[in-house]
């Protein structure tokens, strides 16, 4: 007894030591991660376009996207949006030396392809790529080589060229100098060639670098770079650190509460798990945003939720009678696949986000990804760990671990079409209001600045304003005459301007901030000017958005089909998710919420939060339907699915709820902009997945007649 009571002690007493260890190194790593343009600002350069013509819309969005491919290598959270008719502005976060990101960016100037008689053959525009990479020789030494890519037309030209020129040189101009005069050894037809001869790696990168930025359809002079400000202000950080901090020590209260030994458990591997997480978005040099935050929210979610699972099914196996170290066996295997299929689920739509999205997208998708990832493996491991540690340490009597009698079966689907109705009211309703939205001319949706560009007010103030003072006296002057949050500031380095980003103004408005700078800052209202800027979020990023979650959601929808043998599952837990987009869709354009960058975070933390759910009482129904007796109907197997399952999904969905919420009381306007959506969604979220999903494969299985 003393024995195993040692083994207790002294597993507890490692997995207390990971606890410090790694907390110590999460705090002292957390000053290294990254921080997104909205947490800590970075640096603005601006470009504008050479020549006396104002560039072309197309020949514009045509730039802004090859910049915002370009600059995706530098960070995933860069922001590239129009300025005026013919300037470009680049947003990058987590630096301050504007001279470095030039320098690694590169002049956007002009490039072409000429022949040995001077003639252009190709122009930039018609590369479509360059990479730089090795090939091994025949002496297995590395040979450094640019590869290319053409579009179309740039294939065709190049073959006609390369056939006229075989023995020649075609020379790479950039700005007027050669950078590269590789020699034709034969016709190259295929819409890509190689360019060899680099002595060294970075020579390589340096030619492709500069035959990508050669590429645009524009050639761009710098006019100037900014110091940025963070887009939620200075005190965003701070606050949204004390709301997290308060909201996971009331959902490690309450696990404990709830679930006793087990929630004891639980909270230990939950603070490991922060640590660890702070440590690997360290170590993978992830820019943290504040859609990224929304992906951790969502992984400490699920995190939560596979403990809630593992803990209700053991509390199940003590009522059938079951010694405690037997329930936990059993809870633990009983669990496995609900906590997998939902991890891989909400995995699956990560990777393609990641894959196919970009910016805030693609910013979400990695911090949700590690977080997944991680509370897997702690929930599954460490807290099986730590709970047979204490089971060993002497907690082996039922009563520390609760047990969960047989409840009165809840006939939900009694209520279905209630509820299908009450669902389609709202749904109907958000369209509504969206189509008098639209026909009043408002918009279909309050759309930002992000989305639909804005106005950008150049101020020179009579002293030098720190970042802290523009945040806190010039930003609420600001927000006081637009209404709104998401004021953007940006710091002109070495001067006392300040550029202010905001929503769209009339000229009233604008000549009321004017006045209103003037009476609280005493500047000069001829130093006061004002332009027109475009979104930050560009067409094809929206469209980028847009095929991610579609390709995600096919995806999700093949693996529930593969893991369940029934379409009817995947259908049912798709048109849930619809359901629950549709569903904050309508809250909104009622309310007329603010749609910013962190719109689309909202939505997939949504979905994610919601296919998660899903699963789990499907999950439930499949191991119900095994164990069916010839008295059950389909209908009573659905309905003690849901209600064996309800438990988990109140509580999951307030652990969850209370951190956002705190964030919500706490946090500063712009993030709670964020968190309400978020609270609307999980409410939605758990509605539907006890509601909806279970009376959608009811009604599928039974008109199939397959009961």
């Amino acid at each position: 007894m003393k024995k195993s009571k040692g083994k207790g002690l002294l597993g507890l007493l490692i997995a207390l030591i990971a606890v410090g260890v790694f907390g110590y190194f999460g705090y002292s790593t957390a000053p290294d991660i990254k921080l997104g343009l909205d947490l800590a600002g970075g640096v603005s350069i601006t470009y504008q376009a050479v020549g006396e013509e104002t560039p072309t819309s197309e020949q514009m969005s045509d730039t802004i996207y090859k910049l915002q491919q370009r600059v995706q290598n530098y960070s995933t959270e860069a922001e590239v949006y129009q300025e005026g008719g013919n300037r470009i502005n680049i947003d990058i976060p987590g630096v301050s030396d504007a001279n470095a990101v030039l320098e690694e960016l590169g002049k956007p100037g002009s490039l072409v392809f000429q022949d040995e008689n001077g003639d252009v053959i190709l122009t930039g525009d018609q590369v479509s790529s360059a990479k730089a990479g090795y090939v091994k020789d025949n002496t297995g030494n590395n040979q450094y080589i640019v590869s290319l890519t053409f579009t179309d037309e740039g294939a065709k030209k190049f073959a006609e060229a390369t056939k006229a020129n075989v023995g020649k040189r075609i020379g790479i101009v950039y700005d007027g100098m050669m950078y590269s005069n590789p020699l034709v050894k034969e016709a190259i037809t295929q819409g890509s060639c190689t360019i060899d001869g680099m002595t060294s790696f970075e020579e390589a990168d340096k030619l492709a670098s500069t035959i990508r930025i050669g590429s645009l359809s524009l050639e761009l002079e710098e006019l100037r770079s900014n110091v940025v400000g963070a887009k939620l202000g200075q005190e965003a950080i701070s606050t949204s650190l004390k709301a997290g901090a308060i909201g996971f020590a009331i959902v490690v209260i309450f696990m404990i509460i709830v679930y006793l030994i087990p929630g004891l458990a639980a909270a230990i591997t939950l603070c490991l798990y922060v640590g660890l997480i702070v440590v690997l978005l360290s170590a993978f040099e992830v820019t943290l945003t504040l859609p990224g935050v929304a992906g951790i929210i969502l992984s400490i979610g699920m995190a939560v939720d596979a403990n809630v699972i593992i803990f209700t099914r053991i509390k199940e196996e003590i009522g059938l009678g079951k010694t405690v170290k037997a329930a936990i066996k059993s809870g633990f295997n009983k669990a496995l696949s609900a906590i997998i299929d939902g991890n891989v689920t909400t995995l699956i739509a990560a990777v393609v986000l990641f894959w196919r999205g970009s910016g805030t997208v693609k910013g979400f998708a990695t911090t949700l990804a590690i977080g997944i990832v991680l509370s897997m493996v702690t929930a599954l491991f460490i807290t099986k760990f730590i709970l047979y540690a204490l089971y060993t340490l002497g907690f082996e009597d039922a009563k520390f671990y609760g047990i969960k009698k047989d409840k009165k079966v809840v006939d939900f689907l009694g209520k279905k079409k209630l509820f299908i109705a009450a669902s389609l009211v709202v749904i109907v309703a958000g369209l509504a209001a969206i189509g008098v939205n639209f026909s009043s001319g408002n918009g279909a949706l309050n759309y930002s600045m992000e989305f639909k560009g804005g106005t950008s007010t150049n101020v020179t103030f009579n002293e030098d304003m720190s970042l802290e003072d523009i945040s806190s006296k010039v930003v609420p002057v600001v927000e006081k005459i637009t209404g709104e949050a998401g004021t953007q500031t940006q710091k002109v380095a070495g001067t006392n301007e300040v550029i202010i980003k905001t929503r769209t103004l009339s000229v009233e408005e604008r000549q009321e901030l004017d006045q209103a700078l003037v009476d609280n800052f005493q500047v000069e209202a001829e130093k006061i000017t004002a332009e027109s800027i475009s979104g930050a979020i560009s067409k094809e990023m929206k469209q980028d958005a847009f095929v991610a979650v579609i390709i995600a959601t096919i995806c999700m929808l093949i693996y529930i089909w593969f893991r369940f043998k029934n379409i009817k599952f995947a259908a049912s837990a798709v048109l849930a998710l619809v359901h629950d987009v549709l569903v904050v869709l309508t809250f909104y354009a009622i309310l007329r919420w603010s749609v910013g960058s962190t719109f689309i975070a909202c939505m997939l933390t949504i979905v994610g939060y919601s296919i998660n759910a899903t699963i789990v009482i499907f999950d439930r129904i499949r191991e119900n339907m095994k164990l069916k007796s010839s008295k059950e109907t389909l209908a009573d197997v659905v309905n003690k699915s849901i209600t064996q399952t309800f438990t988990r999904s109140i509580n999951t969905s307030l652990t969850t709820f209370i951190m956002i919420f705190v964030l919500f009381i706490m946090g500063v306007s712009s993030i709670r902009e964020f968190a309400l959506p978020l609270m609307v969604g999980i409410i939605c979220g758990t509605y539907s997945s006890v509601c909806i999903t279970g009376a959608l494969w009811y009604m599928m299985t039974v008109k199939k007649g397959k009961e």
